[in-house]
């Protein structure tokens, strides 16, 4: 790893240290030769500049620094980083209401499946005992039918009293409600399982099987989670906003989703009207169409929203771990194409994760972000061997 200091000195004085070295004044053409080769130096592969840190990008990732960019905001726009995130309501933790052990998994990692299709089957004596209740529920309601229908005779006959086909009916309307008891635990336990002594696991959404957490023969305690189901045809952002900068955005505003060569049109879905305590931000939920699958949850992006009625000056955000204090100032380390340069800049207030920059920036540079300390200490280390020479 190597650093870089400008120390070029003064060429008069640099003639002087050298004439003070042999003894007389230079030749002319020695002078000229000395300047010419300073000039050379200057314009060779690079030109050292104060402040460059010179690293490939295999040094970068074995240092684990990673890149942000400085965005642009302000004048009647506002562009900030975001993630893709998975739509809340296209989302469901599949999980196992009764204990027991999996028998059967009928789907794996991104494959598809439909609203009510199994996902697992579990075997345990829990799931024995619902099924059983069912079946005894429905005898008790076969009898208690078969009953009013003998006691309905003899009343229409006249032969029984009314009491004893008030009775009857009682009966079987108490077996029709134990049965559809019996019938909705296991539903809620998932559904049935193909024996007296399994319950089969069901998707509650039609989407992808996203997350698997269980294995085949493996025994599960009641409410552990089994799978995660995503429908990822729509995606969602979330920004955080100023109140300032929220107090001017509506839903159904649209919203450009960039990433590398990639763009989408995400419409706002929802404003928060409560700042977030820690931050003082608003949230504002973005929705996007993304039945194309051209977005994955997790995918770091670049949102831009236009301000309605914004009018004032452009202005630059950068995340605050991008920011090193160097000799007693803000600075940020703008990478180049042999390295770093450190950058002194001028921070105004604070938004959410990012910080505003006022000066020193352009707005569209590539910055050293989490771990961009590692340039400060290498920065030091090199100002101080230089110090030494």
């Amino acid at each position: 790893m190597k650093y870089y200091v400008k120390a070029a000195l003064p060429l008069t004085l640099a003639a002087m240290l050298m004439g003070g070295c042999s003894g007389g004044d230079p030749a002319p053409e020695k002078a000229e030769n000395a300047e010419n080769a300073a000039g050379a130096g200057e314009k060779g592969e690079h030109a050292e500049k104060e402040g460059e840190i010179d690293l490939n990008p295999d040094q970068i990732k074995a240092a684990g620094i990673e890149l942000v960019r400085a965005v642009r905001s302000g004048g009647g726009a506002l562009t900030l980083p975001a993630t893709i995130e998975g739509d809340p309501q296209g989302m469901q933790v599949v999980s196992a209401a009764i204990g027991g052990r999996v028998v059967s998994l009928t789907r794996n990692l991104g494959q598809s499946v439909g609203r009510g299709q199994t996902l697992a089957i579990i075997e345990s004596r829990e799931a024995a005992s619902l099924n059983a209740e069912i079946e005894a529920s429905r005898a008790r309601l076969s009898l208690a039918e078969s009953n009013l229908r003998r006691e309905q005779r003899l009343f229409d006959q006249k032969v029984s009293p009314e009491q004893d086909l008030i009775a009857a009916r009682t009966a079987a309307t108490e077996a029709r409600i134990s049965l559809r008891l019996a019938q909705q635990q296991v539903s809620a336990a998932g559904g049935g399982g193909g024996a007296l002594n399994r319950i089969a696991i069901t998707a509650p959404l039609a989407g992808q099987v996203v997350s698997r957490s269980v294995t085949l023969g493996q025994t599960v305690a009641a409410d552990a989670e089994l799978f995660r189901v995503a429908n990822l045809g729509r995606v969602a952002v979330t920004l955080s906003l100023a109140p300032a900068d929220a107090g001017k955005v509506r839903p159904g505003s649209e919203i450009e989703i960039v990433s590398g060569a990639r763009k989408s049109v995400a419409r706002v879905d929802f404003v928060s009207p409560i700042l977030d305590e820690a931050t003082r931000l608003a949230s504002v939920i973005a929705v996007i169409d993304n039945r194309s699958g051209q977005w994955r949850v997790g995918e770091p992006v670049t949102a831009s929203i236009r301000l309605a009625g914004g009018t004032g000056a452009a202005s630059v955000l950068v995340p605050q771990s991008a920011v090193q204090t160097v000799e007693g100032r803000p600075t940020v380390f703008v990478r180049t194409d042999h390295g770093f340069q450190a950058t002194p800049v001028t921070l105004g207030s604070p938004s959410g994760d990012n910080v505003v920059v006022t000066s020193g920036l352009r707005g569209d540079e590539q910055l050293a972000g989490p771990n961009s300390f590692t340039l400060k200490a290498e920065l030091s280390k090199g100002e101080a061997e230089h110090g030494g020479h």
